[in-house]
């Protein structure tokens, strides 16, 4: 075990639980919050799911309670920063003083840079991060007195426990992040019934978002007993519960178990923080071609493993038993094989694709990814050659053909 200074922290308090979403209006009043804004998308309007969560505060009224002045539901794909630009203003014209996010990564992300811009006066999120990363700590990292409750609705990003806050700049295409120990929520709500009407493909692709955070954890070179602890039970359950929950999407034992396993796989991710390739690339190609980010990690996952064998090779035996990976009279390279063989046959069984053959990538794209994947923040840590981008990139896009 490193000697060298770690850090671990999970400051939000958890409550999980069928319709454990009822304690919402009580947990804010909890925190001291009057006035509550729910930030959620429009998608979820459509599903039922805003109207779950809005109906509980009609149980507060007359001023017994918390009081839900505000729905903001304008929130696109990647939490682009005009989207919490716009949400501020909506607070602020509203006179919210406390917020809850309802919904996948996207709307969560976006409700931690509302918290963020409130709380610095920013009127544009971008001003905080001009130069792609903004990394706040200990001591000009503080505490942000905005009641914040944050409810997933898929289970891959587990943003609503990090301390990472990604935002999408339009205006250089670029995802761009915010780490803040106080950025998370306050509370995090994990009910699977708000997930029971997510599609196989998206229950499929935001498993495999967790599963990455998970592995990429545990390859990182500083891992820790802490990290290295959520991170392989995370993977245990994945393994274990993504058919299912793919399968039967109203399985509520195998989305609970998926929603935690989310939240320890972003955990372990956080705290480990180092070599990501994985995401790196992720992030770069969903910036350029608007592929869903868990979509991204799930193509890449098994490809960039097989390119980049040396960071994940010292955790093969853990990695093969967490997988439920047979490995123990073959040596350390076969025994590699067969965990990405394992992977590759869990993406096929959930429906996954092996490659962006339906975003119809051009050899002329694939050039735009080699800058892309190099200036992204993930970069900094484990930087990739342009041969090895491209090289990977021909893996992904048989060809370069549409």
């Amino acid at each position: 075990m490193k000697t060298t200074l770690s850090q671990f922290m999970l400051r939000t308090c958890i409550y999980s639980g069928s319709n454990s979403r009822a304690m919402v209006p009580s947990l804010f009043a909890g925190l001291g919050a009057k006035r509550v804004l729910l930030l959620s998308d429009r998608g979820l309007e459509k599903a039922g799911v805003v109207e779950k969560v809005a109906s509980i505060f009609e149980l507060t009224g007359n001023g017994s309670g918390p009081q839900l002045v505000g729905t903001y539901l304008d929130i696109a794909q990647d939490a682009e920063s005009r989207c919490i630009n716009d949400a501020v203003r909506y607070a602020k014209k509203v006179g919210a003083d406390a917020l809850l996010a309802v919904g996948g990564g996207s709307v969560l992300d976006t409700v931690k840079g509302v918290k963020y811009a409130l709380h610095k006066g920013l009127s544009d999120i971008k001003e905080a991060i001009p130069g792609g990363l903004l990394y706040e700590q200990f001591p000009k990292a503080n505490y942000m007195p905005i009641p914040h409750i944050a409810i997933p609705t898929t289970a891959g990003t587990g943003s609503e426990v990090s301390p990472i806050c990604v935002v999408f700049n339009e205006d250089i295409q670029m995802k761009t992040n915010i780490i803040n120990p106080f950025i998370s929520a306050d509370m995090a709500i994990l009910d699977p019934d708000l997930t029971v009407g997510l599609p196989p493909r998206i229950t499929a692709f935001t498993g495999f978002d967790a599963l990455t955070h998970a592995i990429e954890a545990l390859a990182s070179p500083t891992a820790t007993g802490l990290t290295d602890a959520y991170a392989l039970h995370a993977i245990r359950l994945i393994e274990k519960n993504l058919p299912v929950a793919v399968e039967d999407g109203g399985n509520l034992d195998a989305r609970l178990d998926l929603l935690q396993a989310s939240l320890m796989g972003i955990t372990a991710f956080s705290f480990a923080l180092n070599a990501i390739p994985v995401h790196n690339l992720a992030h770069a190609y969903g910036a350029l071609f608007r592929i869903p980010h868990g979509l991204a990690n799930a193509v890449f996952l098994p490809v960039v493993m097989e390119m980049v064998p040396q960071l994940y090779l010292p955790k093969v035996a853990e990695l093969a038993q967490a997988l439920e990976v047979d490995v123990k009279d073959d040596t350390q390279d076969v025994g590699f094989a067969k965990i990405v063989e394992k992977i590759r046959l869990l993406q096929h069984k959930v429906g996954l694709p092996a490659d962006f053959k339906e975003f119809n990538i051009t050899e002329e794209d694939l050039a735009m990814t080699i800058p892309a994947v190099m200036k992204d923040p993930a970069a900094l840590s484990f930087p990739m050659s342009k041969e090895l981008i491209a090289a990977i990139g021909q893996k992904v896009v048989p060809v370069g053909v549409k």
